[in-house]
């Protein structure tokens, strides 16, 4: 919430849009509805009226109730906004220097809900930027219907395509694992057809025939029909052990020397990642145990990357290993929370099918578990904490994995040391949202530690292109980026 108060002091920006209001609702502010909900929430200012200086100054709404009023009629229309997501706390009437305004808090709608368009028109879907509202295009709108769905987006039962695309080896290979993880499974004497219709890899389609699953042609597939489907799909492993070159081997599913689906390559990658993995000498029942609890968190880290990929997004799907470090990257954004990932418990996988597969030959998680474990091993290993990091246009997530010894002290003021990163950030961009800017010293002040420190932290949030600056040295202020 802003500080009315001091209401000259903010700018329009990414999280707040004023609007004089005084000839009634403005049309313009659905555009502004949809675009605050589709991105991170912010504040709409009815009764307020930007000055040639840029900053903000009311004006006196003649009947504010009325506004209100007509605000909700429309909002609940759903001619007009394909979802309400406003609860009666979020619009009121402020007092501010004796006249009175609107304030709408429009909050982040939840993916289930997005995206939400205004007009009763799918094409008439916006985001917010520094710039204001804008119409988002064709990909981003078929993102966020692609995540809204309560189907996972590989239960899509392609009608166009039929049962030649799956790649026999393939099959046969997943059903032999299937046999050694479960043996004596009711599907295991079914024919192929039909195990892979129980699985999930085939559905009946409009047509009522047998088709491939987009789950099915994920994993099962040849390279050559997946692109059919995923235009921009591409699976690329890479070792990096010499600096003076690009790469020491590579496995791409666009070779053509093998299927290119999925399954393949996981079982290709996993044998890769785990090479120079050491095995204790250890014996069970006059059989030697070759697997580790790290061999376990490198499963659940490459299977995660797979089951959570968005093969309609732009960019493939790349992990690295180089001497002392695999970094995994896969399109799409988290669709829950990274720290609710990191704390268990919750699941919610892009493909769900996908994992439905693995998980019946004894790969990945389904409660969740699989992140928190990777996390519990490598502490256990007492190896640098493991970094989950999102970026944007285009959303992709990146697992990074460093297999570097860290002395439990060093480790436990790793981890004390972002904790209080966090609370120091949060503490910045809550008093930046007030007072629009500040200093070094200002900072150093709200936070209570020296100036040196405080332009650490301050020099951190602008590298994670969280606030910007503005003039030089001594004058230099930090602001929120737009």
């Amino acid at each position: 919430m802003i500080d009315f108060s001091k209401i000259e002091q903010y700018r329009e920006n990414n999280r707040i849009e004023a609007k004089k209001a005084l000839g009634g609702l403005p049309r313009s502010v659905w555009e502004t509805y949809s675009a605050f909900a589709n991105t991170h929430g912010g504040i709409i200012l009815l009764g307020v009226e930007e000055w040639a200086d840029k900053s903000l100054h009311t004006v006196d709404l003649p009947d504010p109730d009325r506004l209100i009023k007509e605000f909700w009629d429309i909002a609940n229309n759903p001619n007009k906004t394909s979802v309400n997501v406003l609860s009666s706390k979020d619009v009121f009437v402020q007092e501010v220097d004796g006249n009175h305004i609107v304030v709408i808090n429009v909050p982040r709608a939840e993916r289930s809900y997005k995206p939400v368009y205004v007009d009763g028109n799918p094409l008439c879907t916006y985001r917010r930027n520094g710039e204001g509202d804008y119409r988002c295009t064709k990909e981003e709108y078929q993102a966020m219907v692609r995540d809204a769905s309560v189907k996972t987006q590989d239960m899509l039962v392609l009608n166009e395509m039929d049962l030649t695309v799956f790649n026999q080896e393939s099959v046969r290979s997943y059903r032999q694992r299937m046999r050694l993880s479960r043996p004596g499974h009711v599907w295991e004497a079914l024919e192929d057809e039909d195990f892979l219709l129980k699985l999930g890899a085939v559905g009946i389609g409009s047509d009522g025939k047998k088709h491939p699953t987009s789950a099915g042609l994920l994993m099962f597939g040849n390279e050559y029909d997946i692109v059919r489907e995923f235009n921009a799909y591409f699976l690329d492993y890479q070792e990096q052990y010499d600096a003076d070159t690009r790469w020491t081997d590579r496995i791409i599913s666009s070779s053509g020397d093998w299927s290119g689906n999925v399954y393949d390559f996981y079982f290709r990658v996993y044998n890769k990642l785990i090479q120079d993995i050491k095995v204790p000498f250890k014996m069970d029942g006059g059989t030697r145990v070759d697997d580790t609890p790290v061999h376990q968190a490198l499963r659940e880290a490459l299977a995660n990357c797979l089951v959570n990929a968005d093969y309609y997004g732009r960019q493939g799907l790349v992990i690295v290993k180089k001497r002392n470090s695999i970094t995994m990257s896969n399109p799409g954004s988290f669709r829950i929370e990274i720290d609710a990932a990191k704390s268990g418990g919750v699941s919610d996988p892009r493909n769900g099918t996908m994992l439905k597969m693995f998980n019946l030959i004894d790969i990945g998680e389904r409660a969740g578990s699989g992140i928190p474990n990777i996390f519990r091993v490598w502490r256990e290993q007492n190896w640098t904490t493991p970094e989950i990091t999102e970026q944007l246009e285009p959303e992709r997530t990146i697992l990074s994995l460093v297999f570097e010894k860290a002395s439990g002290k060093k480790q436990a003021i790793k981890a004390s040391n972002h904790t209080i990163y966090s609370r120091q950030k949060q503490s910045v961009i809550e008093y930046l949202t007030r007072e629009i800017q500040a200093d070094c010293k200002t900072i150093a002040d709200l936070l209570e530690i020296s100036s040196p420190r405080a332009r650490a932290v301050l020099t951190k949030m602008v590298k994670e292109e969280i606030i910007i600056t503005e003039g030089g040295n001594r004058n230099r202020t930090y602001k929120l980026k737009s």
